[in-house]
């Protein structure tokens, strides 16, 4: 076996280590073995990293918009050409399947960039002419200064480059910090942002845990913005901390999505592409639907139906060119997921598919989970309204609309839900009732970078894609002239 990987903090264009010198282990999940070691960062290195990204913010926010633009673009095309070492990099450290990583997460990060790149050239400003009062108002977009981008483990590049890519097009510098437990591919950013040409202390990675690290970053005074995606607990800590500081904040939160699937949907459309809603990355993603309501004339079929299909998946290695379901992010992940298949059992819900561990020939030490399929009757239950956040879902069965707008409304999270109808009628009023920022019908994870991505209620607060994330990087100020 190799030696451990150092993944060093990125900051002013450099690798350097922790100024503490401690470093953390970082476990590959297919194997549970240490495979690599962290910088143990802490408000020192953070300060560091502020200091070069503030000496860089004045040369940065006035470069012509079309030479950041030809920079982004260019980083999107490195990682384009980089796309297998990422994907093998990324499936490694998340524990995803390499064929994921190679069709979504790297092609994601790399269309962020691009996205926008080409955005901030047609990001506007407006102007008012006042007739009769001979004056003119027009409003300045400026970047914000030095601002933070706390990235979760779940999708790292993809991620990290959603919040990263509009914070340097609108001409801020940044301080990020991805997950400590899949830090590979944002330490291989740097050295793409290297050689595309951005200039040093432009981006600064510092890796290390959310206590320290990332607390050092959401409480550093001078840090004008932060951008997180993770966890609702660590949100609520976030926005306790930041807003009183009066930073702008956009927080993606968790989620318990609801799937509401009528009898006149298309059927064959919709089972499939259930499977993949549910299971998709092992079911770590913000997005899945994991509570699956199906109407009752349709349950029976649909439940044996959905059984097979999910038995029929391929657990295992995630480089193996016929896995479905790789491993499971950590052990105290896998733990927590296999906590909440005990709790619904003891709440009443019956497994009628997976549940159990697996250990892959060579691999038997990795962190494997069969894709699980629970039947409840009490959609209040806790399993039915806390994020599991891994390879679950729950069904139930309803009559009426109204019955299960009830049942999808009843939990804390609002991020997205999904609605399978062949009613147009029907489908403008379920998109209407649902609480949720994201609505899909008859489709999942089809997603527009130019639209509007977040949630409500508990899911968090603000938007990010398109122009709203350029918006949230800038701040307005408005400037009227009389003249004569």
């Amino acid at each position: 076996m190799s030696a451990p990987i150092k993944i060093r903090n990125f900051i002013n264009g450099n690798y350097v280590d922790a100024i503490s010198g401690k470093w953390i282990d970082n476990y590959e999940p297919m194997s549970g073995n240490v495979y690599s070691h962290i910088a143990d960062s802490d408000e020192k290195d953070v300060a560091n990293a502020y200091e070069a990204a503030q000496k860089a913010f004045l040369n940065w926010s006035e470069t012509p918009i079309e030479k950041r633009s030809r920079i982004l673009i260019k980083i999107a095309d490195l990682i384009e050409e980089n796309q297998q070492v990422l994907a093998e990099a990324e499936s490694r450290d998340n524990g995803k399947p390499l064929s994921l990583s190679n069709l979504v997460d790297i092609p994601r990060a790399s269309a962020n960039f691009r996205f926008y790149g080409n955005a901030i050239t047609q990001f506007a400003s407006e102007a008012h002419e006042s007739t009769g009062l001979q004056t003119i108002n027009f409003t300045l977009r400026e970047p914000l200064g030095v601002v933070g981008c706390i990235s979760p483990w779940n999708l790292p590049l993809y991620l990290f480059s959603w919040k990263i890519a509009p914070a340097l097009a609108a001409g801020n510098t940044v301080v990020a910090k991805p997950s400590e437990i899949t830090p590979m591919t944002a330490s291989l950013l740097g050295d793409i942002c290297n050689k595309a040409g951005l200039p040093p202390g432009v981006l600064n990675i510092v890796h290390g845990l959310g206590p320290k690290a990332g607390e050092a970053i959401v409480s550093h005074p001078k840090i004008k913005a932060i951008s997180f995606t993770g966890g609702t607990k660590t949100g609520e800590h976030i926005a306790r901390t930041a807003a009183p500081m009066f930073k702008k904040l956009s927080l993606e939160l968790g989620g318990k999505n609801p799937n509401v699937i009528f009898a006149d949907c298309n059927y064959d459309k919709m089972l499939a592409v259930t499977v993949r809603s549910s299971f998709a990355n092992q079911g770590q993603i913000c997005l899945c639907g994991s509570r699956i309501f199906v109407e009752k004339s349709i349950f029976e079929r649909f439940k044996k139906d959905f059984i097979a299909k999910t038995q029929a998946l391929k657990i295992g290695n995630p480089f193996d060119k016929q896995t479905d379901i790789g491993a499971l992010v950590s052990k105290p992940h896998l733990e927590k997921v296999r906590s909440y298949i005990r709790l619904a059992q003891e709440e009443g819900g019956k497994i009628l598919t997976g549940g159990n561990t697996v250990h892959p020939e060579g691999y038997e030490n990795g962190y494997y989970l069969e894709p699980t399929v629970i039947e409840l009757h009490d959609a209040y239950c806790r399993v039915n309204q806390e994020e599991i956040f891994g390879p679950v879902v729950t069904l139930i069965p309803f009559e009426t609309e109204e019955e299960v707008i009830k049942m999808a409304n009843s939990v804390v999270y609002g991020l997205s839900a999904t609605v399978w109808t062949s009613n147009l009628d029907r489908s403008l009023r379920m998109s209407k009732a649902l609480e949720a920022g994201i609505v899909w019908v008859n489709t999942w994870l089809n997603r527009d970078l130019r639209t509007p991505f977040g949630g409500v209620k508990n899911s968090g607060i603000g938007r990010e894609g398109g122009f709203e994330a350029l918006k949230f990087f800038t701040e307005q100020k408005n400037v009227c002239i009389r003249y004569e």
